[in-house]
């Protein structure tokens, strides 16, 4: 078993805490850094993820965890991103029971509980990392570097770039993948409690048990199969104490075979042989349940994936590798979303920013020269596995093997970032041990680095606590990301200031002239503005951009409805059915269309196809009520309104509708008490008291339909007919006042 001398550990300025006291000061100093996100909303990706989630609510089946991706859609959707983290929407589903609801602060202080514990279990991590792995008698695992795996430990709790994780609910995925992730670790370290002849006497009960904690991160995120990545590299390096470099030396000169068995065992063999198995079982498994097919994404998502050029595709990931970087090293430029022109791509190998990847490989290759090549083998053994730790958990974002759905991802580096906290604790300790003669310099430089990173953690979880402010805060970090800008221009349309949202919206569209969503969203609001000849170009331009948008389709017709292109806006209508087979929205809209052009029973078909499609759809039940009600047809019509209310019996505007129907049929009693219900409801709608005014005036009780007459008005002046039919009441008042004897 692989022990060192640790005298650099002790020349760290920070105190010596026993374990327990050393997880307690990391989980507060990560509970200090996102403590004040805990009454955060729902933002950005939440929205898809939790809030439209159906596999969220306890009426849905709970096995549709097990068959719908992270976002709520069938696995064998095309529409499908492939996302299959069963256990991480299961504990959404336990917040949303825990809470009653969709309550976010439950969701947030979970989110910060976990990083807390993650934050403490990774000084176990990298005390056997840094410091190797040993037991005293008791059996009791000893930490030969207590205060490098603090510092590390203290790093990592506070790194800004963690706040996408943490602060966004989403985040989830990553911190129970990271969870397990560390469990399945640490569950391989104790198959080797024997001291050094545990080398070849292992227990392989425990490393099943790790396989199965492997299964269980994989389930929470796609990233958690890579911890049997760093399980082998911990066996190889401290387990086996091979020296890699000598190896590789030994086989490449092809020495003797038993010069190479003394330092490959047996039982290293059968230990890599199940890794591999238990990885390659674990994949075929996820590829079924994938559907043995990858995700669709387009250019928008990851335009380098989509160069033609095999050498500019190339040029592009690494500049994104180092950007991913950059991001650990200076995390004061966060943003996110990455895409759409955030990052343009790199299209010459004589462009500037080629000098950031070089300048990258030019010290990863140092650092793994010094990783394989130095000839202190406790340095050699840490170097590597911190390398090993930073670059495989970031292998399924890096594009090699497959393709990603994104540019940057900050989410992606919380594991990742684990690597880099170890190296820089290395890396700090030794310029301690170096500079002994400057240690207060030196731990006033430490104190200042972990008050940067808290108070950038803060701030940084202060900006995702609302979307206004978290797609704010990336104007000034990418302004050529176009989806920003739409970002920034829904929030405003949201909160309803749509003059505001349409500068954005126009920006999104300048910068990605094909931005179907942004071209779809302006269009609306300048149909609203009734600018409808603009609105008719956008949204043309976006169906022909997207010819299956069945959202742009619709509103599109609904323009040409407005224009009185009515032939043209029935076959918008049918297009967007094409695309969307159960559009109620736009059956809908489809209805009033035909209402317009008085072909009365294709309304009806329409209003009724898109109350079976959503059977609370209230406006369509309604517009059938009043078109039945219109066209004189109250027996049906009072059907339909009797049908609608038990499946909406609060809704206030077909009470209203079905009383006007049961007054015409001279049921007055019913349509008093129908007009009665929904005032309660809705007290002051003034055509409800007008309405209820003139049912009075037909039933005889002329006071109570002076009084709602006088109420209507009130509420409204200038309702049409009101004033016309309580003057006619005034004077039948004062002519039975006249004429009745005192």
């Amino acid at each position: 078993m692989a022990q060192t001398e640790m005298n650099w550990d002790q020349q760290i300025p920070l105190p010596k805490l026993s374990p327990f006291h050393a997880k307690i000061a990391v989980a507060l100093v990560a509970l200090l850094c996102f403590i004040n996100s805990y009454d955060g909303d729902f933002v950005f990706d939440d929205s898809e993820a939790i809030v439209n989630n159906k596999d969220l609510i306890p009426s849905t089946p709970l096995n549709n965890i097990w068959r719908n991706d992270f976002w709520g859609s069938n696995l064998s959707s095309n529409n499908s991103h492939k996302s299959y983290r069963p256990l991480t929407v299961l504990t959404f589903r336990l917040n949303y029971l825990m809470a009653g609801g969709l309550h976010p602060v439950g969701f947030h202080v979970l989110n910060i509980g976990l990083h807390s514990l993650i934050s403490a279990l990774m000084i176990d991590m990298f005390s056997v990392l840094i410091g190797g792995l040993a037991y005293d008698g008791n059996g009791n695992r000893l930490n030969h570097a207590p205060k490098a795996s603090l510092l590390a430990g203290l790093l990592f709790a506070a790194h800004p770039v963690h706040t996408e994780s943490v602060a966004g609910i989403v985040g989830r995925a990553d911190l129970l993948c990271a969870l397990f992730f560390q469990l399945s670790f640490l569950t391989y370290c104790k198959a080797f409690r024997g001291g050094r002849e545990s080398e070849e006497k292992f227990s392989i009960h425990w490393i099943a048990v790790s396989l199965l904690l492997c299964a269980a991160a994989m389930l929470c995120k796609e990233q958690g199969i890579t911890v049997l990545g760093v399980n082998a590299a911990f066996d190889v390096l401290l387990i086996c104490n091979v020296n890699v470099y000598e190896l590789s030396q030994r086989l490449f000169l092809r020495r003797k075979a038993e010069d190479v068995s003394e330092r490959v065992r047996t039982g290293l063999l059968i230990r890599l042989a199940l890794l591999a198995m238990g990885g390659a079982s674990l994949l075929y498994a996820r590829w079924r349940i994938m559907g043995t097919g990858p995700p669709a994404f387009t250019e928008v998502d990851n335009p380098a994936s989509f160069a033609d050029n095999v050498f500019l595709r190339i040029v592009n990931y690494n500049y994104y590798y180092s950007l991913n970087a950059w991001v650990l090293l200076c995390p004061w430029w966060l943003c996110f979303d990455w895409s759409m022109g955030c990052v343009p791509l790199i299209k010459s190998a004589f462009d500037w920013r080629t000098a950031w990847l070089l300048l990258l490989w030019c010290f990863l290759i140092g650092l793994i020269s010094q990783a394989l090549c130095s000839q202190d083998s406790q340095r050699r053994r840490t170097l590597t596995l911190g390398l090993v730790l930073l670059v495989v958990p970031f292998l399924p974002a890096c594009n090699i093997f497959f393709r990603v759905g994104f540019v940057i991802a900050e989410r992606v580096l919380y594991l990742s970032s684990a690597g880099y906290c170890l190296l820089l604790a290395y890396a700090l300790g030794h310029c301690c041990g170096r500079w002994s003669r400057c240690k207060g310099l030196l731990r006033a430089s430490l104190l200042a680095l972990l008050c940067v990173y808290v108070a950038r953690c803060a701030l940084r979880s202060h900006q995702w606590r609302s979307e206004q402010s978290l797609f704010t805060s990336a104007l000034s970090v990418c302004p050529l990301n176009a989806k920003v800008h739409y970002n920034v221009g829904k929030n405003l349309a949201d909160r309803g200031n749509t003059s505001a949202a349409i500068k954005y919206y126009r920006e999104a569209v300048r910068l990605h002239p094909t931005y179907v969503h942004a071209m779809n969203n302006l269009g609306n609001i300048l149909k609203e503005r009734n600018e409808l000849v603009e609105a008719e170009e956008l949204l043309a331009k976006a169906v022909l951009v997207q010819p299956d948008f069945a959202a742009a389709w619709m509103n599109l017709g609904i323009v040409k409805n407005s224009l009185k292109k009515f032939k043209e806006a029935e076959q918008s209508y049918w297009n967007a059915i094409q695309f969307r087979k159960k559009y109620p929205d736009c059956y809908y809209n489809l209805g009033r269309l035909y209402a317009d052009l008085n072909r009365h029973l294709d309304a009806l078909n329409a209003w009724r196809n898109a109350t079976v499609l959503k059977p609370d759809h209230s406006l369509a039940w309604n517009n059938m009520v009043i078109l039945l009600d219109n066209t004189g047809n109250l027996a049906q019509a009072e059907a339909i309104g009797r049908e609608a209310l038990k499946l909406l019996p609060n809704d206030h505007t077909i009470m209203f509708s079905l009383a006007n129907v049961l007054g015409k049929l001279q049921k007055y009693k019913e349509s008093e008490g129908f007009f009665l219900q929904a005032l309660r409801i809705n007290p002051n709608a003034a055509s409800c008291h007008g309405n209820l005014a003139v049912l009075y005036h037909r039933w005889g009780k002329l006071e109570l339909a002076k009084k709602h007459y006088e109420l209507s008005l009130k509420l409204d002046p200038e309702a049409p007919g009101t004033r016309d039919n309580y003057n006619m009441l005034r004077r039948k008042l004062d002519q039975l006042y006249r004429t009745t004897p005192p």
